[in-house]
């Protein structure tokens, strides 16, 4: 399976041979480095460690550093795949996928802390007129008569942002070799400098 870790840019227009204009990300993929070959003999299941960036040497722990043969590797993630032809040391880089592959693409999106119900799960409010004072963003009757209580899994107010999301099917647009740039259809959530993992479907 062909992966590889990116960081997130921006975005941008790509225009496709036939003249028709698309919303492309700008995904910068450093050349990855194998760190460590799992296997289920060993460790009871198959993957592919690896390590991305680089790490002032003060921030990275005695133990990892040990583990990464001194080096200071910034991300560090695991793909469940079988190692294949890939080595301890082996160097991935973006050339692996091509301009159309479709990819997997997760990251981590923007966190916009404790938010009402409007903009959480895009509730009307209230009315806003008839004696309506300070309830217009309210969420509004949350129980029912009969039972006397509030349901599990009533849409309320919380924490919002900073989930995992996966999306799939996700065409690329063009590959950068030189510059190490991916460019992929689409919006990828998360802030510029997000880490970006892009698998293989």
């Amino acid at each position: 399976m062909k992966f590889t870790l990116a960081t997130k840019q921006h975005m941008t227009e790509f225009f496709s041979e036939d003249g028709k204009v698309h919303p492309a990300t700008v995904l910068k993929a450093t050349p990855m480095t194998v760190t460590a070959l799992k296997t289920v003999e060993r460790d009871g299941y198959e993957a592919i460690q690896i390590g991305s960036g680089v790490q002032k040497k003060e921030r990275v722990s005695k133990a990892v550093q040990g583990h990464f043969k001194d080096a200071t590797f910034k991300v560090m993630k695991e793909f469940r795949t079988a190692s294949g032809d890939l080595a301890l040391g082996a160097t991935i880089a973006c050339d692996i996928f091509q301009k159309g592959d479709e990819v997997t693409v997760s990251s981590i999106s923007k966190g916009k802390g404790f938010q009402g119900v409007m903009k959480r799960h895009g509730m009307h409010g209230g009315w806003h007129q008839h004696g309506q004072k300070h309830s217009m963003r309210e969420i509004g009757s949350i129980g029912a008569t009969g039972p006397q209580r509030v349901f599990k899994g009533k849409k309320m107010a919380g924490r919002m942002g900073s989930d995992r999301v996966t999306l799939k099917h996700v065409q690329i647009l063009d590959v950068d070799v030189e510059n190490g740039y991916i460019l992929v259809k689409g919006a990828v959530a998360g802030r510029r400098g997000t880490v970006v993992e892009i698998k293989a479907n």
